[in-house]
């Protein structure tokens, strides 16, 4: 199990940590992929445009592989579920522990004026979507380890109060290292939402790719691997994610001697970039104007995720005691 929240643009960041590792565990396990709506309520001013980015974040998601057939791919808030399993969890969560996590600070650093019981109480609802379908294996990066840790306190503080329900969740990638993409700049990683003219994006335009790699950092001349700068590494790791191996060794070998021109190796990634991202960003634009199809995906996800939900609310009654007749 796992989730996205709809606010910002999905980018190669999200496809290489995230969506890539979607695609091929529906070929192996019962998965269920979720558009956070209701995690975004807690930072979201302005909800108009709320269906906009719900239906492009379920379109990009299925242009880059899922298949709505094989997985619950659903919206949380069409599993009213999720909330009373939420509200069961709220009476396991302590408000001091809440207080310190590192996204809750942040938040608090960021909107000063909107901090709200929701920001407060997030990692309960992120452990409520996982532990809605007692899932076990979550394909989540090392930026959200401390949520699924609390998510593990949950289920064994309800599994020692009540019974055993849950299993407890860990992330899971296939035993590989989770890739982690920079931004163009080299400060920090891509972003839904910062740095925009440093971060590519599945939406992003042929022209709009080639212009933001055209303005990558980078640095003059070349020399030692070991002492290659991190804007550069980040150039040859995009080249080998989106290109070919045999290309980039052709630019290594150039930076080795001393000789590399970055605005071939530019050039050269900019157009393999346009033929990774393009098919992707046509295949989501066509699905998002398909209301029709849309519509029919998110009702049946809500249909596979409901049908799982169910069970584990009736199994977490049982166990808390709430069954009166």
């Amino acid at each position: 199990m796992s989730g996205i929240r709809p606010t910002g643009f999905l980018h190669l960041g999200n496809y290489f940590g995230a969506l890539r590792n979607y695609v091929r565990m529906q070929e192996a396990y019962n998965c269920y992929f979720m558009v956070a709506d209701l995690h975004a309520l807690t930072t979201l001013k302005e909800t108009p445009e709320l269906k906009g980015h719900v239906r492009r974040v379920l379109a990009e998601n299925i242009a880059a592989g899922l298949d709505p057939d094989k997985v619950a791919l659903y919206c949380q808030s069409h599993v009213p579920e999720t909330a009373e399993l939420y509200l069961f969890l709220n009476m396991l969560a302590y408000v001091g522990e809440l207080e310190k996590t590192p996204t809750f600070k942040d938040k608090v650093r960021l909107q000063p004026q909107n901090v709200n019981a929701g920001l407060l109480t997030y990692p309960v609802l992120q452990a409520a979507d996982i532990m809605l379908h007692r899932a076990a294996l979550v394909p989540v990066g090392k930026d959200q380890e401390q949520h699924l840790e609390m998510a593990r306190n949950y289920v064994n503080r309800f599994n020692q109060r009540y019974g055993e329900v849950f299993p407890e969740p860990y992330a899971f990638n296939f035993g590989e290292e989770l890739v982690k993409v920079p931004s163009l700049d080299g400060a920090g990683k891509m972003s839904k939402s910062e740095n925009q003219l440093a971060t590519l994006y599945l939406s992003d335009d042929d022209e709009t790719i080639r212009k933001k790699i055209s303005k990558a950092k980078t640095e003059s001349g070349g020399g030692s691997v070991e002492q290659m700068p991190d804007s550069v590494k980040n150039l040859f790791q995009l080249m080998r994610l989106v290109g070919k191996e045999e290309d980039a060794e052709i630019f290594m070998g150039h930076y080795n001697a001393g000789t590399i021109r970055y605005g071939d190796m530019k050039k050269k990634l900019a157009e393999d970039m346009v033929t990774f991202i393009s098919p992707i960003r046509e295949k989501a634009e066509a699905i998002r104007n398909d209301e029709v199809y849309l519509r029919r995906v998110m009702e049946q996800g809500a249909e596979k995720a409901r049908e799982s939900a169910k069970v584990t609310i009736q199994l977490a009654k049982q166990a808390i005691g709430l069954n009166y007749y």
